[in-house]
Parts: C-alpha cells; sequence; structure tokens
C-alpha cells in the first residue's frame, strides 16, 4: 500500500487543528475504548522525538503570557473600581483605561475608543461597544449607525461637533474596545468596563442621558428586561459619585433602526420626549 503525498498529509494536520489535536502521545494509534479502566488512567509515553521549537506567539497572543495578561473577572473588577475612582478628569480616565490591562478585549482591538462630541454638552449618548469602523478610527459611532444616529440628534437640534455646548451632544460606549467579530459583549467583559463607564458619567455630570440599545439599558439600569420594553420610559438613574441621580432614556440603537425601520416611528416619539426634557429649565 503507497504511502499518502504531502498534500494528504497537510490537509490532515489541518482537521487535527481544527479538530484541537494538539499532543502527541505515541507513535501509534491506541483504542482507548478497548482497554481496561485502570490503562485508561494511564498516559502513553511518548516517543523521545525532539521537539520543534515553536513559533513566535502573535502579540495578542504573547501579552497573555506575560504580567500585565488580563486579571479573572473579579479581580480586574476591583482593579477597575481602583483606577476608575481614582481618575480626575475626563482626560485622566481616557488615559487610565488606555493603561489598563484587566479586558481580555484590549488584546484584540486596534483602537481604543473613549467619546467623541462636546464635554460640556447637556446630553451624554451611551451606546454598547465600537464596530469595526470606530476601531478603526477609535470613535464612536461613525458607521452607517453613526450617521443614523447623527440624523436622529439633528432632528432635535443636536450636533456632536457643534460649538455651542447648548447644541451639542456627547458619545460614548459602554465599552471602550470592540468585542472580536462584532459579537455580543459578555457579562465578564461588561463587569470589568462598567466602572469606568460610572466614572465617565460622574466626570461628565450631563443633564441627560440616552441609553442607546439592550446592552446599554441594561447594564446601566442593572435590569433583565429587553429594550422594547424599557425604551421610551425615563428612569432616574443613581451613579456612584453623583449626588443627584441623572435622567436617562432608553432608546432603540440605531443598527436596528437600521434593520427594523418600522420601528423608527416609536424612536422619533422617544427623541421627542428627550427633546422637550432638553428644554425644561
Amino acid at each position: 500500500m503507497s504511502q499518502p503525498g504531502p498534500q494528504p498529509l497537510a490537509a490532515l494536520l489541518r482537521w487535527y487543528e481544527a479538530m484541537g489535536v494538539d499532543e502527541i502521545h505515541g507513535d501509534v494509534p491506541v483504542d482507548f475504548t478497548s482497554l481496561p479502566a485502570s490503562a485508561k488512567r494511564a498516559k502513553p509515553a511518548a516517543s523521545p522525538v525532539a521537539a520543534a521549537p515553536a513559533p513566535d506567539a502573535p502579540p495578542a497572543v504573547a501579552s497573555l503570557a506575560r504580567n500585565d495578561a488580563p486579571l479573572g473577572t473579579a479581580d480586574a473588577s476591583k482593579s477597575a473600581i481602583a483606577v476608575a475612582s481614582a481618575a480626575p478628569t475626563l482626560e485622566a480616565l481616557k488615559q487610565a483605561l488606555a493603561d489598563f490591562e484587566g479586558c481580555s478585549l484590549k488584546a484584540t482591538a486596534t483602537n481604543l475608543v473613549f467619546s467623541d462630541g462636546h464635554p460640556q454638552a447637556p446630553i451624554m449618548v451611551i451606546g454598547e461597544a465600537p464596530g469595526v469602523d470606530e476601531d478603526r478610527q477609535g470613535l464612536p459611532f461613525v458607521g452607517v449607525s453613526g450617521r443614523l444616529l447623527d440624523r436622529m440628534l439633528a432632528a432635535i437640534g443636536l450636533d456632536r461637533h457643534a460649538e455651542d455646548p447648548a447644541k451639542a451632544a456627547y458619545i460614548t460606549n459602554i465599552l471602550p474596545w470592540r468585542p472580536p467579530g462584532n459579537r455580543q459583549p459578555n457579562a465578564g467583559e461588561i463587569a470589568v468596563c462598567l466602572p469606568f463607564m460610572h466614572r465617565h458619567i460622574a466626570l461628565k455630570r450631563p443633564k441627560l442621558l440616552i441609553l442607546a440599545g439592550g446592552v446599554s439599558a441594561k447594564t446601566l439600569l442593572d435590569t433583565s428586561q429587553g429594550i422594547t420594553r424599557l425604551r421610551g420610559r425615563w428612569v432616574d438613574l443613581t451613579v456612584p459619585g453623583l449626588d443627584a441621580p441623572v435622567p436617562a432614556m432608553p432608546l432603540y440603537h440605531p443598527a436596528y433602526l437600521l434593520r427594523q425601520p418600522a420601528q423608527k416611528r416609536q424612536a422619533w416619539r422617544d427623541l421627542l420626549a428627550v427633546q422637550e426634557r432638553l428644554e425644561t429649565p
């Protein structure tokens, strides 16, 4: 029987890698299902073959092997609280986030996405997480959904680039780093970033908050209710570091409105409620 050529062997190795096989236990296959229980517990001796030198790990992987690897969620959350609470200004908070190593998302993101808009604006919009465009530019809401958000704000007389603070908006996200593949952030990632978000709000001191999307609303309101139940209702949000609660309005995320344009009617009503609240002394 002829030996297989290099291409079938390479394909087999790729299949092993995809299946998670990363270690050789011996020179010949072993049917572990036919062995007695005592033998199954014993690991077969590896053949005395010199191991090939391991290739250099990519930077994102190599960083996880050093002391700057992300901590466990509990430890990282405690560290985040201490680091965030020590920041006296928005610029200091941005630098603290840039130096923070407790969130694994930092290792796979291109840029830190902190905020955009006028720091003195009366309204603060909080989204979910950066997407690919935001990650590339280091600014929140700059893709297709960001352009829709700009049109929504313009409809009530606001512009993130306005020089007049009274007509401006300030925009950020719950997470400052993009989750790989634009996936939903997990509970651990949110827990680690939440102290920074609380401090962000406390330092910004907005008159009103817009919570854009389910992740933002459920995280800051500490609820399991979905955005369809939360949207359109004012909620007084208590934030550590602030003497009084901040009125918060959950809204549909612009990305959701792009997928479900029929919901723009409800979003428009919610925006009118925000406009009315802004105009109230």
